[in-house]
């Protein structure tokens, strides 16, 4: 499956819907986006299974900033509507495909246990 285009009407759905979920946020004229756009779409064909969203940040700035964004490329990765990843920088192909190994071995009962831990909003939400 390749990726597919998310802005602020789906963005939280697609996050809580599917248990796995990459978020490419780019912009057209920024170069590391461009560089890194072949090597998401490979995973993206490569791991059915997960959901690879992409956020034009010029075309959703509303959802940039809301995101925090304040460098591109960011990647962020939600296990069962949880963030458990976010980096600026475009990624090779080998580090991109670890990351992916590792939201897919996280103990989401163990996180969960830690942000219950940490109180309420622990999550960034309220």
């Amino acid at each position: 499956m390749s990726s597919i285009a998310l802005s602020a009407t789906d963005f939280e759905s697609t996050v809580t819907d599917n248990d796995i979920v990459l978020v490419d946020f780019w912009a057209s004229w920024c170069g590391p986006c461009r560089a890194f756009a072949p090597v998401y779409e490979k995973a993206a064909e490569a791991n059915p299974d997960i959901v690879f969203g992409k956020v034009d940040t010029e075309a959703e700035q509303a959802l940039a900033a809301a995101a925090q964004i304040t460098s591109i490329p960011t990647l962020m990765a939600f296990r069962e509507g949880v963030l458990v990843f976010s980096q600026p920088g475009a990624l090779p192909a080998p580090a991109l495909d670890k990351v992916i190994s590792a939201v897919r071995e996280l103990d989401m009962d163990e996180i969960r246990a830690s942000m219950a831990a940490d109180g309420p909003g622990a999550d960034g939400r309220e």
